[in-house]
């Protein structure tokens, strides 16, 4: 017998470090994105409209880099990595680049969520976790190809990760997660008993 894996989905995983500048730059993003929640009405009123528990910079700055050193900082820190993702994913940019084209905060309050969504328009996106505490969500991803499994049976309990239809990763504060634009996935609610923040992105090619 002969098994081949074919049209892998790859997750890729970093930490941005333990050095010093690092956890500098990581209180300096959480006092940042607690600021922008008390700063940001119209933020705020976009949270509120649209029920998110807590709050997001997503729909109302698209400035960050300029507002504040820290997200510069991550900036720059980011784009190896996205390189790296690229280049692990063999893709073929045709003399072109990855090029950052937005990034938001999003603090989540305990009990708060984000329902299944990609990201449309973009290439890579992905997630920075700045501060998880205990019993903080993990990011829930789905097959991409489950709309089209028909009456395929359930994978067992105990089947390898890559068998399985949904694959929950638990972050820690330091921690890059980026995957594919196209890949559906969510955050279940909150179960810590404080606010779980993080700084999201999406690259295009540029």
């Amino acid at each position: 017998m002969n098994l081949s894996r074919l049209f892998a989905t790859e997750l890729y995983r970093a930490s941005l470090g333990a050095d010093r500048a690092s956890r500098v730059l990581n209180a300096d993003l959480e006092q940042a994105a607690l600021q922008l929640s008390e700063d940001d009405a119209a933020g705020r009123a976009w949270c509120k409209a649209n029920g998110y528990d807590g709050y997001t910079s997503y729909s109302s700055l698209d400035d960050l880099t300029r507002r504040a050193s820290c997200f510069e900082d991550l900036a720059k820190r980011l784009q190896k990595h996205a390189d790296a993702f690229g280049a692990q994913l063999e893709w073929d940019l045709r003399g072109r680049k990855l090029v950052l084209d937005n990034l938001w905060v999003n603090v989540l309050t305990p009990g708060g969520g984000h329902s299944g969504h990609i990201h449309p328009h973009c290439v890579v996106s992905g997630t920075y976790y700045v501060r998880v505490p205990d019993g903080a969500s993990s990011i829930r991803f789905e097959d991409p190809r489950l709309a089209m499994m028909m009456s395929a049976p359930t994978p067992r309990e105990d089947a390898a990760q890559e068998h399985q239809r949904f694959i929950h990763v638990a972050p820690a504060a330091g921690d890059l997660l980026l995957w594919e634009s196209w890949l559906r996935h969510e955050v279940p609610p909150n179960r810590a008993a404080s606010d779980r923040i993080s700084v999201s992105f999406n690259y295009r090619w540029g």
